[in-house]
């Protein structure tokens, strides 16, 4: 069985508690989908761990934004703290971030992008038959939207499993997946929100920055919409 991590953010409470709760199912092999930088400020610890437990990562657009000097044209509260994490950021983990791929297999099996196939950085899947009946493979997984799911159509399968650091569809608890090798299962697990909010104001910032976390909401308080729910209208 394999574990599926998403969109870390920088919160390193969320990454550990979402690595333990992985740990307890003897999960020997965990990918990440990217997006490790942004949002919030421990990107060092989050890059360390993930190194030393060697996870597959691949380039989000947030770390794309982060190793290329770029900046998010929608938010700019992630840009302020993509400033912070410039200023702070190893230089080991900067280039191990900045080597990051845009797409991987999993066992020649599962096809993985950050967030879709036409844009690996930064597409919002809307899944269909019509978009993955354009590619060969039958299993999918991408992240991005911050909005865990699961669609099946005809010979298809695609996961989006959530988001560790940033959950938007109004659930506070960090969010992963697995594969058992016939089934994606979509997991939530809590963590301490507090020790995130005492890092961002050690960080200098506001709780404008981190106050959303506690409803499962983007920074400033809105829910994403569902794309698997479009999907089904």
């Amino acid at each position: 069985m394999i574990g599926i991590i998403s969109d870390i953010h920088g919160n390193y409470p969320a990454l550990q508690a979402v690595l333990r709760a992985l740990d307890l199912q003897n999960i020997v092999r965990i990918y990440c989908l990217g997006d490790v930088a942004g949002y919030y400020c421990q990107i060092n610890e989050c890059c360390a761990l993930l190194r030393k437990r060697e996870i597959p990562t691949l380039m989000g657009n947030h770390d794309w934004y982060l190793t290329s000097g770029n900046y998010c044209p929608r938010s700019r509260s992630a840009n302020d703290c993509l400033d912070y994490q410039r200023k702070n950021i190893d230089r080991e983990h900067l280039d191990w971030l900045s080597k990051a791929t845009l797409r991987m297999q999993i066992d020649d099996a599962i096809d993985c992008v950050h967030g879709g196939w036409d844009d690996p950085l930064d597409e919002y899947v809307i899944p269909s038959e019509g978009y993955f009946g354009r590619f060969p493979f039958s299993l999918f997984l991408s992240g991005h939207t911050h909005v865990q799911g699961i669609w099946k159509g005809s010979g298809k399968t695609y996961c989006n499993p959530g988001s560790v650091g940033q959950p938007r569809d109004g659930d506070p608890h960090a969010a992963f997946a697995t594969w058992d090798g016939a089934n994606f299962n979509l997991h939530r697990v809590a963590y301490d929100i507090d020790d995130v909010a005492e890092a961002m104001t050690a960080a200098g910032f506001p709780a404008y920055y981190h106050e959303n976390l506690r409803n499962g909401l983007r920074i400033g308080g809105t829910l994403s919409k569902s794309p698997f729910t479009a999907a089904i209208s």
